[in-house]
């Protein structure tokens, strides 16, 4: 089974989490793609890909190092542009490809 997950930023209800600090906000992001994951029924594991969207280009190494503390050991294809993102407060935005059962 096949399960996208895109746009996501580290919002908690209607409010902005972790500040002006990109790592902080990929952290959040990623564990929220895993909630999602988990309820579908999938895992981190399972994904095959990832797309990192940063405001800042300045953000790309600190989005980059959070993506890999969670992700090293699975390496998931992984593209990180420069993306003028939806609402200031959001430094990163990602998306994920994941394959169920692979």
């Amino acid at each position: 089974e096949r399960i996208w997950i895109s746009g996501t930023t580290a919002t908690h209800g209607r409010r902005a989490i972790g500040g002006a600090d990109a790592a902080a906000q990929c952290h959040f992001i990623i564990d929220k793609i895993e909630g999602a994951l988990q309820s579908l029924g999938g895992r981190l594991e399972d994904v095959v890909r990832t797309r990192i969207f940063v405001r800042n280009i300045a953000d790309w190494e600190a989005a980059a190092r959070a993506h890999g503390e969670r992700f090293r050991d699975i390496q998931p294809a992984n593209t990180l542009v420069q993306a003028a993102l939806v609402g200031e407060e959001y430094l990163v935005e990602m998306e994920v490809e994941a394959l169920v059962g692979a």
